[in-house]
Protein backbone atom coordinates (compact mmCIF):
# COMPACT_ATOMS: atom_id res chain seq x y z
CA UNK A 1 0.00 0.00 0.00
CA UNK A 2 1.12 3.53 -0.62
CA UNK A 3 0.00 6.92 0.48
CA UNK A 4 0.95 9.90 0.26
CA UNK A 5 0.10 12.77 3.32
CA UNK A 6 -2.46 14.87 3.54
CA UNK A 7 -3.29 18.39 4.94
CA UNK A 8 -3.61 16.96 8.30
CA UNK A 9 -0.50 15.08 8.39
CA UNK A 10 1.66 18.15 6.46
CA UNK A 11 0.32 20.19 9.18
CA UNK A 12 1.14 18.16 12.45
CA UNK A 13 4.60 17.92 10.41
CA UNK A 14 4.72 21.74 11.02
CA UNK A 15 3.79 21.42 14.47
CA UNK A 16 6.96 18.88 15.43
CA UNK A 17 8.90 21.16 13.50
CA UNK A 18 7.92 23.92 16.07
CA UNK A 19 8.39 21.23 18.91
CA UNK A 20 12.10 20.81 18.39
CA UNK A 21 13.42 23.88 19.16
CA UNK A 22 13.14 23.78 22.84
CA UNK A 23 14.77 20.28 23.01
CA UNK A 24 17.71 20.94 20.33
CA UNK A 25 20.44 21.39 23.76
CA UNK A 26 22.78 18.98 24.83
CA UNK A 27 21.26 15.35 23.78
CA UNK A 28 22.33 12.41 25.55
CA UNK A 29 22.04 9.15 23.42
CA UNK A 30 20.83 5.90 25.76
CA UNK A 31 23.32 3.41 24.05
CA UNK A 32 26.20 5.50 24.51
CA UNK A 33 25.17 6.01 27.83
CA UNK A 34 24.51 1.94 28.78
CA UNK A 35 27.70 0.47 30.64
CA UNK A 36 29.15 3.49 31.57
CA UNK A 37 30.67 4.43 34.90
CA UNK A 38 27.88 5.77 37.59
CA UNK A 39 29.81 7.81 40.24
CA UNK A 40 28.91 8.46 43.72
CA UNK A 41 29.20 12.39 45.39
CA UNK A 42 32.79 11.83 45.87
CA UNK A 43 33.98 10.67 42.30
CA UNK A 44 34.32 6.73 43.04
CA UNK A 45 32.91 4.59 40.85
CA UNK A 46 30.11 2.75 42.72
CA UNK A 47 29.08 0.42 39.20
CA UNK A 48 27.37 0.62 35.95
CA UNK A 49 24.72 2.32 34.11
CA UNK A 50 22.27 -0.85 32.92
CA UNK A 51 18.79 0.98 32.34
CA UNK A 52 16.85 4.42 32.34
CA UNK A 53 13.68 4.52 33.76
CA UNK A 54 10.66 6.79 32.63
CA UNK A 55 7.50 7.71 33.92
CA UNK A 56 5.08 6.66 31.36
CA UNK A 57 2.18 9.41 32.00
CA UNK A 58 0.95 11.05 28.65
CA UNK A 59 3.48 13.39 28.34
CA UNK A 60 5.20 14.72 25.11
CA UNK A 61 8.53 13.74 26.86
CA UNK A 62 8.32 11.16 29.68
CA UNK A 63 10.30 12.34 32.71
CA UNK A 64 13.56 10.24 33.75
CA UNK A 65 12.42 8.84 37.28
CA UNK A 66 15.57 7.43 37.78
CA UNK A 67 18.75 4.43 36.84
CA UNK A 68 19.21 1.17 37.42
CA UNK A 69 22.54 0.95 38.18
CA UNK A 70 24.96 -2.93 38.23
CA UNK A 71 26.17 -2.67 41.73
CA UNK A 72 28.76 -6.03 42.33
CA UNK A 73 26.22 -8.64 41.29
CA UNK A 74 23.36 -6.69 42.12
CA UNK A 75 21.08 -4.30 40.03
CA UNK A 76 19.97 -1.13 42.32
CA UNK A 77 17.68 1.37 41.90
CA UNK A 78 18.55 5.32 42.08
CA UNK A 79 15.90 7.55 41.62
CA UNK A 80 16.47 10.86 39.86
CA UNK A 81 16.22 12.82 42.81
CA UNK A 82 19.84 12.12 43.77
CA UNK A 83 21.56 12.15 39.77
CA UNK A 84 23.74 15.70 39.57
CA UNK A 85 24.51 15.16 36.17
CA UNK A 86 24.04 12.88 33.26
CA UNK A 87 26.68 13.11 30.95
CA UNK A 88 27.89 11.20 27.30
CA UNK A 89 30.30 9.12 29.08
CA UNK A 90 29.43 8.34 32.66
CA UNK A 91 26.63 9.69 35.31
CA UNK A 92 27.52 11.70 38.37
CA UNK A 93 25.52 11.47 41.59
CA UNK A 94 25.36 13.76 44.53
CA UNK A 95 24.67 11.36 47.13
CA UNK A 96 27.13 8.59 48.84
CA UNK A 97 23.87 6.80 49.83
CA UNK A 98 22.07 4.04 48.05
CA UNK A 99 19.08 1.56 48.31
CA UNK A 100 21.12 -2.12 47.08
CA UNK A 101 17.52 -3.42 47.13
CA UNK A 102 17.40 -5.04 44.29
CA UNK A 103 15.34 -2.96 41.62
CA UNK A 104 12.01 -3.64 41.13
CA UNK A 105 9.61 -1.95 38.04
CA UNK A 106 6.48 0.27 39.44
CA UNK A 107 3.53 0.61 37.56
CA UNK A 108 3.29 3.13 35.10
CA UNK A 109 7.48 3.60 34.50
CA UNK A 110 9.80 2.08 31.60
CA UNK A 111 12.67 0.87 31.30
CA UNK A 112 14.02 2.48 28.07
CA UNK A 113 16.46 0.16 26.80
CA UNK A 114 14.39 -3.03 27.98
CA UNK A 115 11.30 -2.22 27.06
CA UNK A 116 12.21 0.45 24.04
CA UNK A 117 14.96 0.58 22.73
CA UNK A 118 15.02 -1.88 19.11
CA UNK A 119 11.24 -2.10 20.07
CA UNK A 120 8.31 -1.59 17.31
CA UNK A 121 6.84 2.04 17.75
CA UNK A 122 4.76 4.23 15.47
CA UNK A 123 6.22 8.21 13.77
CA UNK A 124 2.80 9.77 13.58
CA UNK A 125 4.60 12.18 11.85
CA UNK A 126 5.98 10.55 8.56
CA UNK A 127 3.23 7.78 9.26
CA UNK A 128 5.55 5.26 9.50
CA UNK A 129 6.25 2.29 11.81
CA UNK A 130 9.78 2.21 13.19
CA UNK A 131 12.91 0.20 15.66
CA UNK A 132 14.65 2.86 17.59
CA UNK A 133 18.22 1.97 17.37
CA UNK A 134 18.76 4.79 19.51
CA UNK A 135 17.15 6.97 21.98
CA UNK A 136 18.14 10.53 23.56
CA UNK A 137 17.80 12.36 26.73
CA UNK A 138 17.91 16.07 27.38
CA UNK A 139 17.95 18.41 30.38
CA UNK A 140 14.44 20.69 29.97
CA UNK A 141 12.46 22.28 32.94
CA UNK A 142 15.15 21.31 35.36
CA UNK A 143 14.35 17.44 35.05
CA UNK A 144 15.62 14.83 32.39
CA UNK A 145 13.35 13.54 29.89
CA UNK A 146 13.12 11.40 26.96
CA UNK A 147 13.46 13.70 24.11
CA UNK A 148 13.79 11.49 20.62
CA UNK A 149 14.31 8.14 18.82
CA UNK A 150 17.06 7.69 16.13
CA UNK A 151 16.67 5.09 13.79
CA UNK A 152 18.85 3.51 10.52
CA UNK A 153 21.55 0.89 9.84
CA UNK A 154 23.91 3.45 10.81
CA UNK A 155 22.98 4.12 14.29
CA UNK A 156 23.50 0.29 14.47
CA UNK A 157 26.78 0.25 13.30
CA UNK A 158 27.82 2.89 16.18
CA UNK A 159 26.36 0.82 18.60
CA UNK A 160 28.59 -2.31 17.73
CA UNK A 161 31.37 0.00 16.74
CA UNK A 162 34.05 1.66 19.29
CA UNK A 163 32.84 2.74 22.54
CA UNK A 164 33.88 6.25 21.72
CA UNK A 165 31.56 6.06 18.75
CA UNK A 166 28.05 5.38 20.86
CA UNK A 167 28.20 8.91 22.53
CA UNK A 168 28.12 10.74 19.62
CA UNK A 169 24.47 11.23 18.43
CA UNK A 170 23.14 13.18 15.35
CA UNK A 171 20.80 15.18 15.82
CA UNK A 172 19.77 15.90 12.90
CA UNK A 173 18.51 12.24 12.94
CA UNK A 174 16.69 12.61 16.13
CA UNK A 175 12.75 12.46 15.55
CA UNK A 176 11.10 14.58 18.03
CA UNK A 177 9.97 11.94 20.70
CA UNK A 178 6.33 13.97 21.02
CA UNK A 179 5.61 12.68 17.77
CA UNK A 180 6.11 9.09 18.34
CA UNK A 181 3.66 6.42 20.02
CA UNK A 182 5.70 3.36 21.82
CA UNK A 183 3.98 -0.31 21.70
CA UNK A 184 4.93 -3.19 23.45
CA UNK A 185 6.44 -3.80 26.21
CA UNK A 186 8.41 -6.59 28.50
CA UNK A 187 6.76 -10.13 28.62
CA UNK A 188 6.90 -9.74 32.28
CA UNK A 189 6.64 -6.24 33.94
CA UNK A 190 5.47 -4.62 30.82
CA UNK A 191 1.70 -4.90 31.13
CA UNK A 192 1.76 -1.89 33.84
CA UNK A 193 3.39 0.02 31.36
CA UNK A 194 0.81 -1.10 28.37
CA UNK A 195 -1.91 0.22 30.45
CA UNK A 196 -0.35 3.32 30.87
CA UNK A 197 0.08 3.85 27.42
CA UNK A 198 -3.46 2.66 26.21
CA UNK A 199 -4.61 5.20 28.14
CA UNK A 200 -2.69 8.00 26.95
CA UNK A 201 -2.15 7.48 23.03
CA UNK A 202 -0.37 10.22 21.13
CA UNK A 203 -3.35 12.94 19.99
CA UNK A 204 -2.24 12.63 16.77
CA UNK A 205 -3.18 8.63 16.15
CA UNK A 206 -7.09 9.81 16.16
CA UNK A 207 -6.38 12.24 12.75
CA UNK A 208 -4.78 9.30 10.88
CA UNK A 209 -6.79 8.49 7.65
CA UNK A 210 -8.25 4.86 7.56
CA UNK A 211 -5.37 4.16 4.41
CA UNK A 212 -2.82 5.27 6.70
CA UNK A 213 -3.64 3.26 9.59
CA UNK A 214 -4.18 0.31 7.73
CA UNK A 215 -0.52 0.56 6.06
CA UNK A 216 0.60 0.92 9.78
CA UNK A 217 -0.99 -2.43 11.07
CA UNK A 218 0.13 -3.89 8.48
CA UNK A 219 3.96 -3.12 9.33
CA UNK A 220 3.68 -3.91 12.51
CA UNK A 221 3.91 -7.25 14.57
CA UNK A 222 1.30 -9.22 16.31
CA UNK A 223 1.51 -7.76 20.16
CA UNK A 224 2.34 -4.07 18.52
CA UNK A 225 -0.44 -4.20 16.38
CA UNK A 226 -3.06 -5.43 18.53
CA UNK A 227 -2.37 -3.03 21.47
CA UNK A 228 -2.37 -0.10 18.52
CA UNK A 229 -6.00 -1.48 17.56
CA UNK A 230 -7.15 -0.76 21.20
CA UNK A 231 -5.28 2.78 21.22
CA UNK A 232 -7.82 4.13 17.98
CA UNK A 233 -11.12 4.23 18.13
CA UNK A 234 -13.42 0.92 17.15
CA UNK A 235 -14.99 2.68 14.27
CA UNK A 236 -11.50 4.29 13.08
CA UNK A 237 -9.97 0.91 13.35
CA UNK A 238 -12.82 -1.29 11.32
CA UNK A 239 -12.53 1.21 8.84
CA UNK A 240 -8.80 0.93 8.38
CA UNK A 241 -9.44 -3.16 8.18
CA UNK A 242 -11.50 -2.49 5.75
CA UNK A 243 -8.12 -0.91 3.45
CA UNK A 244 -6.30 -3.89 3.84
CA UNK A 245 -5.51 -6.60 1.68
CA UNK A 246 -7.39 -9.83 2.45
CA UNK A 247 -4.09 -11.80 3.43
CA UNK A 248 -2.94 -8.92 5.73
CA UNK A 249 -6.69 -8.98 7.53
CA UNK A 250 -6.69 -12.93 7.64
CA UNK A 251 -3.86 -12.47 9.54
CA UNK A 252 -5.08 -9.67 11.77
CA UNK A 253 -8.03 -11.64 12.54
CA UNK A 254 -6.61 -14.85 13.37
CA UNK A 255 -3.78 -13.41 15.80
CA UNK A 256 -5.99 -10.54 17.46
CA UNK A 257 -7.68 -11.60 21.00
CA UNK A 258 -11.14 -13.34 20.22
CA UNK A 259 -12.86 -10.32 21.39
CA UNK A 260 -10.95 -7.81 20.06
CA UNK A 261 -11.02 -9.19 16.73
CA UNK A 262 -15.09 -9.78 16.73
CA UNK A 263 -15.59 -6.36 18.23
CA UNK A 264 -13.96 -5.01 14.93
CA UNK A 265 -16.21 -7.43 13.24
CA UNK A 266 -19.00 -5.87 14.56
CA UNK A 267 -18.29 -2.22 13.36
CA UNK A 268 -17.25 -3.04 9.99
CA UNK A 269 -19.80 -2.61 6.86
CA UNK A 270 -20.98 -6.07 6.83
CA UNK A 271 -19.59 -7.39 3.55
CA UNK A 272 -16.95 -6.22 4.46
CA UNK A 273 -16.77 -8.37 7.61
CA UNK A 274 -18.04 -11.52 5.42
CA UNK A 275 -15.05 -11.28 3.14
CA UNK A 276 -12.68 -11.02 5.53
CA UNK A 277 -14.47 -14.11 7.31
CA UNK A 278 -14.86 -15.99 3.87
CA UNK A 279 -10.82 -15.79 4.84
CA UNK A 280 -10.24 -17.55 7.34
CA UNK A 281 -10.73 -21.68 8.38
CA UNK A 282 -13.94 -22.92 9.30
CA UNK A 283 -12.70 -23.42 12.72
CA UNK A 284 -11.58 -19.78 13.26
CA UNK A 285 -14.67 -18.13 11.63
CA UNK A 286 -17.13 -20.07 13.97
CA UNK A 287 -15.06 -18.64 16.89
CA UNK A 288 -15.26 -15.17 15.84
CA UNK A 289 -19.04 -15.14 14.69
CA UNK A 290 -19.57 -16.77 18.40
CA UNK A 291 -18.22 -14.02 19.96
CA UNK A 292 -19.66 -11.32 18.01
CA UNK A 293 -24.07 -9.76 18.90
CA UNK A 294 -25.97 -12.26 18.18
CA UNK A 295 -28.14 -10.14 15.81
CA UNK A 296 -25.02 -9.42 13.96
CA UNK A 297 -24.08 -12.74 13.68
CA UNK A 298 -26.89 -13.77 12.21
CA UNK A 299 -26.62 -11.39 9.74
CA UNK A 300 -22.83 -12.47 8.73
CA UNK A 301 -23.97 -16.45 8.75
CA UNK A 302 -26.71 -15.22 6.07
CA UNK A 303 -24.26 -13.50 3.86
CA UNK A 304 -21.55 -16.31 4.29
CA UNK A 305 -24.52 -18.33 2.64
CA UNK A 306 -24.66 -17.00 -0.77
CA UNK A 307 -22.04 -17.76 -2.92
CA UNK A 308 -19.54 -15.69 -3.04
CA UNK A 309 -19.39 -15.64 -7.20
CA UNK A 310 -23.12 -14.20 -6.96
CA UNK A 311 -25.55 -10.93 -6.38
CA UNK A 312 -25.87 -12.28 -2.27
CA UNK A 313 -22.09 -12.85 -2.10
CA UNK A 314 -20.70 -8.95 -2.33
CA UNK A 315 -23.93 -7.60 -1.56
CA UNK A 316 -24.65 -5.31 1.73
CA UNK A 317 -27.42 -5.53 4.07
CA UNK A 318 -27.71 -2.00 5.04
CA UNK A 319 -30.56 -0.71 3.32
CA UNK A 320 -33.16 2.08 4.19
CA UNK A 321 -36.71 1.93 3.16
CA UNK A 322 -39.92 4.23 3.13
CA UNK A 323 -43.53 4.07 2.13
CA UNK A 324 -44.86 6.75 -0.52
CA UNK A 325 -46.77 8.26 2.34
CA UNK A 326 -43.49 8.76 4.32
CA UNK A 327 -41.96 12.12 4.23
CA UNK A 328 -38.47 13.51 2.75
CA UNK A 329 -37.99 14.66 6.34
CA UNK A 330 -38.98 11.78 7.65
CA UNK A 331 -36.46 9.59 5.50
CA UNK A 332 -33.81 12.21 6.13
CA UNK A 333 -33.94 11.58 9.59
CA UNK A 334 -33.46 7.60 9.22
CA UNK A 335 -30.57 8.18 6.91
CA UNK A 336 -28.92 10.10 9.24
CA UNK A 337 -29.29 7.38 11.93
CA UNK A 338 -27.04 5.46 9.59
CA UNK A 339 -24.43 7.98 9.11
CA UNK A 340 -21.70 5.25 9.66
CA UNK A 341 -22.82 3.27 7.08
CA UNK A 342 -23.07 6.23 4.16
CA UNK A 343 -20.76 4.49 2.02
CA UNK A 344 -23.42 2.08 1.27
CA UNK A 345 -26.03 4.12 0.99
CA UNK A 346 -26.60 6.09 -2.77
CA UNK A 347 -30.23 5.69 -2.81
CA UNK A 348 -33.53 4.91 -0.15
CA UNK A 349 -35.78 1.56 -1.21
CA UNK A 350 -39.44 2.58 -1.37
CA UNK A 351 -41.69 -0.21 -0.56
CA UNK A 352 -45.34 -1.19 -0.28
CA UNK A 353 -47.10 -2.04 2.70
CA UNK A 354 -46.11 -5.62 2.69
CA UNK A 355 -42.73 -4.62 1.52
CA UNK A 356 -41.83 -5.02 -1.98
CA UNK A 357 -39.98 -2.88 -3.65
CA UNK A 358 -41.39 -0.12 -5.78
CA UNK A 359 -38.79 2.43 -6.17
CA UNK A 360 -35.47 3.33 -5.50
CA UNK A 361 -35.37 7.02 -4.98
CA UNK A 362 -31.64 8.44 -4.91
CA UNK A 363 -30.00 10.43 -2.13
CA UNK A 364 -29.35 13.59 -4.52
CA UNK A 365 -33.57 13.04 -5.20
CA UNK A 366 -34.24 13.45 -1.55
CA UNK A 367 -31.68 16.22 -1.15
CA UNK A 368 -33.71 18.48 -3.86
CA UNK A 369 -37.11 18.22 -2.38
CA UNK A 370 -38.74 19.65 0.15
CA UNK A 371 -39.04 18.11 3.49
CA UNK A 372 -42.67 17.74 3.96
CA UNK A 373 -42.61 16.17 0.53
CA UNK A 374 -44.32 12.54 0.81
CA UNK A 375 -41.80 10.00 -1.28
CA UNK A 376 -44.55 9.16 -3.23
CA UNK A 377 -44.35 11.64 -5.28
CA UNK A 378 -40.26 11.13 -5.75
CA UNK A 379 -41.57 7.91 -7.31
CA UNK A 380 -41.07 7.08 -11.05
CA UNK A 381 -38.91 6.32 -14.02
CA UNK A 382 -36.31 5.43 -13.82
CA UNK A 383 -37.02 1.83 -12.36
CA UNK A 384 -34.57 0.11 -10.02
CA UNK A 385 -32.80 -2.27 -11.44
CA UNK A 386 -32.90 -5.54 -9.62
CA UNK A 387 -31.58 -8.73 -9.13
CA UNK A 388 -31.54 -12.17 -7.00
CA UNK A 389 -29.38 -13.10 -4.38
CA UNK A 390 -28.54 -16.24 -6.68
CA UNK A 391 -27.53 -13.90 -9.71
CA UNK A 392 -24.55 -14.67 -11.18
CA UNK A 393 -21.56 -11.52 -11.04
CA UNK A 394 -21.22 -11.42 -14.89
CA UNK A 395 -24.89 -11.08 -14.93
CA UNK A 396 -25.18 -8.21 -12.63
CA UNK A 397 -22.48 -6.64 -14.21
CA UNK A 398 -24.30 -6.74 -17.69
CA UNK A 399 -27.13 -5.08 -15.61
CA UNK A 400 -25.11 -2.06 -14.56
CA UNK A 401 -23.54 -1.71 -17.89
CA UNK A 402 -26.95 -1.42 -19.29
CA UNK A 403 -28.39 0.65 -17.09
CA UNK A 404 -25.93 2.71 -15.99
CA UNK A 405 -26.88 3.32 -12.25
CA UNK A 406 -24.73 3.66 -9.18
CA UNK A 407 -25.85 0.48 -7.44
CA UNK A 408 -28.69 -2.12 -8.17
CA UNK A 409 -31.05 -3.51 -5.51
CA UNK A 410 -30.89 -7.56 -4.56
CA UNK A 411 -34.72 -8.75 -4.01
CA UNK A 412 -35.93 -11.93 -2.81
CA UNK A 413 -38.42 -14.48 -4.08
CA UNK A 414 -41.35 -11.72 -3.14
CA UNK A 415 -39.52 -8.84 -4.96
CA UNK A 416 -38.45 -7.62 -0.82
CA UNK A 417 -34.97 -5.68 -0.60
CA UNK A 418 -32.50 -7.60 0.71
CA UNK A 419 -29.46 -6.00 -0.07
CA UNK A 420 -27.72 -3.77 -2.47
CA UNK A 421 -24.57 -3.58 -4.96
CA UNK A 422 -22.46 -0.48 -5.21
CA UNK A 423 -20.35 -0.75 -8.38
CA UNK A 424 -17.14 -0.53 -6.25
CA UNK A 425 -18.15 -3.74 -4.62
CA UNK A 426 -18.53 -5.33 -8.09
CA UNK A 427 -14.48 -4.08 -8.85
CA UNK A 428 -13.47 -5.25 -5.33
CA UNK A 429 -15.08 -8.89 -6.44
CA UNK A 430 -14.13 -8.61 -9.72
CA UNK A 431 -10.35 -7.56 -9.28
CA UNK A 432 -9.85 -8.66 -5.48
CA UNK A 433 -5.68 -8.91 -6.15
CA UNK A 434 -5.60 -5.25 -7.42
CA UNK A 435 -3.32 -2.80 -6.01
CA UNK A 436 -4.30 0.32 -3.32
CA UNK A 437 -2.23 3.11 -4.51
CA UNK A 438 -3.56 6.17 -2.78
CA UNK A 439 -2.99 9.52 -3.39
CA UNK A 440 -4.28 12.19 -0.60
CA UNK A 441 -4.78 15.61 -1.79
CA UNK A 442 -2.90 18.11 0.10
CA UNK A 443 -5.75 20.61 1.10
CA UNK A 444 -8.81 19.70 3.05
Amino acid sequence: MVSMPGAESLRRRAQQVRARRPVRGVLVSLAGLLGRPVFNQAGAGIGQLVDVVCRWAGEPYPPVTGLVVKIGRRRAYVPAEVVDRIEPTAVRLRSARLDLRDFQVRGGEVRLAHDVLDHQMVDTDGVRVIRASDLYLSEMDAMWRLVGAEVGLRVLARRIGPARWRARPAPDKVIDWSAIQALGGSDQEGAAARQVRLRTPNAALTALRPAELADLLAELGREPRNELLEMVQPGAAADALEEMESSELESLLREAPTGQAAALLAQMEPDEAVDALRELPEGERDRLLAAVPAEQADRLRGLLGYDESSAGGVMTPVLVTATQTDTVGVVVHRLRAQADHAGELDAICVVDPEGRLIDDVTTLELLLADSGTPIGQLVGAPWPVTVAPDTPLREVVEQFIDARRQSVVVVDDEHRPVGRILADDLVDALVPDRGRFRIFPLVP
